[in-house]
């Protein structure tokens, strides 16, 4: 359900943070990315000619050139309306409400056996479906979200295809601190139709809850905001970046909320823009979340956007991170982390790389001091398709360390898709989806939508310091997950979500993910879980 867009916005600050690229030592790693779902892909356009109409065409923005797909990058995009092209212009099929689709799979069709783990300690507190009540069948993907929370009120944003495709929002909230979680209204007006790829923060200098989107009320495809005074009833806001039709997609979001730091209340947004340069790295940013920067650019070609952060202890510096898919397909990938410098305004780089399926290793970076961090995904050693690394800096992103394997199951089972968050205490949460348990511990594909195959859990670890030393891993989720289907038409059909946004408040984690346990019409569907870790 994702959908992104590119433009320029007023300048509010004639300081900018960011700006000239300064490349780092770092560590480099091989990837190949086998990428079965298809999104981050980039083919050769005569290898790839549009067959028959597989959705209404009118969803087409007016004029638009089906010959254009890959001239203009939207098959390098993992936003809504960008799935609605593919499926328009007959590039992709749609999902079938019977069988659904196949998302995490890598491979054949192959049954699953559970293996409970004995004695689970598990990590945090419980688990909550937080998408109540649910959408019809079919019209019932949640998925892809960003969590946060302030004093007992906690706010989950998250596409839902329940009024697609005129609207792709859902947003929950919890009032008692993430045991209950209620529907907010959705964001669904004052920007035009709302594409999804949530973003959401509470700004603790303004008093205020912002939640984004990409819209076409924005330039056609940019980044929409909606505020809130307690994370329940929403206004539309500012046009946080005006970009135009098909030119914005995957956009995050952050806000320094330490009173210490010189840019405290600044909130930061980076995006994709496929209006420059196939996909230039920008950032925008605002001290009151009313008038914001132009784009400031990172990177004039394409990199994809994985997520800025900045530093919890208050120096004002901002980081990155982002991908270079090599081209996609079978290539190698990079992980690379901008920096900003406040004095210099230039944005130092740093390489790592990943081997992975279709996310391509995209994790989640943390700062806090000069301890600044990732963790990512890629192929494990021989038959392992995939392990969670993590990989830090002790000297603010000069230098990087050797990475280490945070997952530590001993057979050929997948893990995938991290996310992570910390604190100013030095405490980190790392998680990750994870099919140790099934098919003892070997890798095994599932069947989308089976509700009787369990195929998953959520895992993941601590680190109380930083990074240096790590906690057992664990299990987060409370139960194992059936692999869940995408039945709607209107959503393209390889998609479960493309990142799972995760925050920390008071010390406290809050970490969310795509579950398939609850089945609606016999069918394993998404749905989005979160718990709480203190």
């Amino acid at each position: 359900m994702k959908k992104k867009s590119a433009s320029h916005s007023a300048f509010f600050n004639p300081r900018v943070l960011l700006g000239v690229l300064i490349v780092l030592a770092g560590v480099s790693l091989a990837l190949f990315a086998a990428n079965p779902f298809g999104r981050g892909t980039v083919r050769n356009q005569q290898q790839n000619q549009p067959g028959a109409p597989a959705i209404d065409p009118s969803v087409l923005p007016p004029g638009f050139d089906c010959s254009q797909v890959f001239n203009l990058g939207i098959n390098r995009q993992d936003n809504m309306l960008a799935g609605l092209i593919m499926l328009a212009c007959g590039y992709t099929q749609p999902a079938s409400p019977v069988q659904g689709s196949r998302v995490f799979g890598y491979g054949g069709l192959s049954q699953w056996m559970q293996k409970l783990l004995p004695e689970p300690l598990f990590i945090g507190g419980g688990d909550v479906d937080v998408v109540v009540p649910d959408g019809t069948f079919p019209k019932v993907t949640q998925s892809e979200s960003m969590e946060w929370c302030h004093a007992n009120t906690c706010v989950v944003n998250y596409n839902d295809s329940r009024t697609a495709g005129s609207c792709y929002s859902g947003i929950s909230y919890s009032s008692d601190g993430g045991a209950t979680w209620h529907p907010s209204q959705l964001l669904c007006t004052g920007h035009g139709t709302n594409f999804g790829d949530p973003i959401v923060v509470y700004n603790e200098a303004l008093g205020m809850w912002f939640a984004g989107d990409l819209a076409t009320g924005c330039g056609g495809q940019g980044v929409g905001l909606w505020t809130s005074l307690d994370g329940i009833t929403w206004i539309p806001g500012a046009c946080a970046a005006n970009l135009g039709g098909g030119a914005g997609d995957r956009e995050s979001m952050w806000v320094d909320n330490n009173p210490a730091s010189s840019h405290y209340g600044r909130m930061y947004i980076s995006f994709n823009n496929f209006a420059v340069g196939g996909g230039a790295l920008q950032v925008v940013y605002s001290d009151n979340g009313t008038v914001w920067t132009a784009p400031i650019t990172l990177q004039a070609s394409f990199i994809r956007d994985v997520q800025v952060t900045g530093d919890l202890a208050g120096s004002g510096r901002v980081y990155v991170a982002a991908m270079n898919e090599e081209g996609g397909s079978l290539t190698t990938r990079q992980n690379v982390m901008f920096r900003s410098n406040c004095t210099a305004n230039s944005y130092f780089v740093c390489m790592f790389g990943t081997n992975n399926w279709r996310h391509m290793g995209w994790g989640e970076p943390v700062a806090n001091g000069n301890f600044v961090s990732l963790n990512y995904a890629q192929h494990g050693t021989g038959a392992d398709l995939g392990d969670v690394y993590f990989v830090r800096s002790t000297d603010a992103g000069l230098t990087f360390g050797t990475p280490i394997k945070l997952n530590t199951d001993s057979g050929t089972a997948m893990q995938w898709q991290p996310s992570m968050t910390g604190g100013p205490n030095g405490t980190i949460f790392a998680s990750w989806y994870d099919q140790r348990e099934t098919n003892g511990g070997a890798d095994l594909n599932c069947t989308a939508g089976n509700a009787a195959q369990n195929c998953y859990r959520r895992w993941g670890r601590i680190s109380t310091d930083n990074g240096a030393t790590w906690q057992a891993d664990d299990q987060v989720g409370r139960a194992l997950s059936p692999l869940p289907g995408q039945f709607d038409t209107t959503v393209q059909p390889n998609y479960q979500g493309d990142y799972d946004y995760h925050s920390t408040t008071n010390n406290v984690a809050i970490g969310g993910w795509t579950d398939g346990r609850v089945p609606i019409s016999g069918q394993s569907q998404q749905d989005v879980f979160v718990n709480l870790v203190p």
